[in-house]
């Protein structure tokens, strides 16, 4: 191979790829953690240096040039095997310091992790843990995390999981809210109950009405994908939510809905981790731990 051929840098090559795909510079900036000049800098030096122009501006964002987007697509090419280069080396350490990343949802993060989290720390000092938290499901082939806790089983063959146990989901409200349906004797005579859903409540929806339910999308007129918001606004006599059944018993003022006619759904739960990852100590120690915490709540819990 010609190495005097291959003309330019690496890290400028990342901000061109980061920035087409986030489409302005200060969102490119942002999931680099760089500055916007600095990006932009490096952004028009790989332009500079291959003699290419990438991007045109169209008001605040950026648009490709034909010869840009030509060249995106082996950027991306460049950035899958960096970050596949990146999990093989990850996996090769053998240490028991360092930091692992756990992707998690709002509840787990705030009713369940924080204990395991405790628990942890005083065992393994040395292991920095840094939590996602988010309800979309994180790219573990992108590293977007190094550990994800999430209620499905992943299907691409580089991922391992490790089935932890099922949570129940009921629905849950005030009894100042519920009062008014305390007679209620068949699914089919609720028709007006509101539901505080999420940006697409139509999942929900349909989930309810396959158990017997009645109801429409004119039966979620308040929705957020924030769920501790939704606690609150359940709070505040708005309507009724899904939670599990142990976030829900623990909070006051809250009970569950049509107990009578049992759970909304069943869950399972799955520990999840990208295989490269399993052979480095550090995280297999992390995945172990929380794994094996999480499966005996949640036989506590059922």
């Amino acid at each position: 191979m010609n190495w005097k051929s291959v003309c330019f840098d690496w890290n400028r090559t990342r901000a061109f790829l980061v920035t087409a795909e986030e489409g302005t510079l200060s969102a490119a900036a942002n999931a680099l953690n760089m500055t916007q000049p600095t990006l932009s800098r490096q952004v028009a030096s790989l332009e500079q240096e291959i003699g290419v122009r990438l991007f045109e501006r169209a008001g605040h964002r950026l648009e490709l040039t034909s010869s840009g987007m030509e060249l995106l697509q082996l950027a991306r090419k460049m950035g899958d095997a960096a970050s596949d280069f990146s999990l093989m080396a990850n996996g090769q350490s053998q240490q028991l310091e360092g930091t692992v990343v756990i992707s998690v949802c709002e509840l787990d993060a705030v009713y369940r992790l924080p204990r395991i989290i405790a628990k942890l720390r005083e065992e393994e000092p040395g292991i920095t843990i840094e939590v996602v938290v988010s309800n979309k499901v994180s790219d573990l082939n992108r590293r977007d995390a190094d550990i994800a806790i999430r209620s499905f089983c992943p299907t691409q063959p580089d991922l391992i999981a490790r089935k932890l146990g099922e949570e129940t989901v009921w629905l849950y409200g005030t009894e100042e809210y519920l009062q008014p349906y305390n007679d209620i004797n068949s699914l089919e005579d609720i028709h007006n109950i509101q539901l505080i859903g999420f940006s697409d409540s139509s999942k929900m929806v349909d989930q309810l009405n396959q158990q017997g339910w009645n109801l429409s999308l004119n039966n979620v007129k308040l929705s957020t994908d924030y769920q501790m918001m939704q606690i609150k606004l359940c709070k505040e006599n708005l309507g009724l939510i899904y939670l599990t059944q142990d976030v829900g018993d623990q909070e006051q003022h809250l009970v569950k809905a049509f107990e009578q006619f049992g759970p909304a759904i069943c869950l399972p739960v799955w520990a999840v981790c990208h295989q490269e990852l399993r052979t480095n100590r550090r995280i297999r120690r992390v995945f172990d731990f929380v794994s094996d915490e999480l499966k005996k709540y949640l036989s506590q819990t059922m």
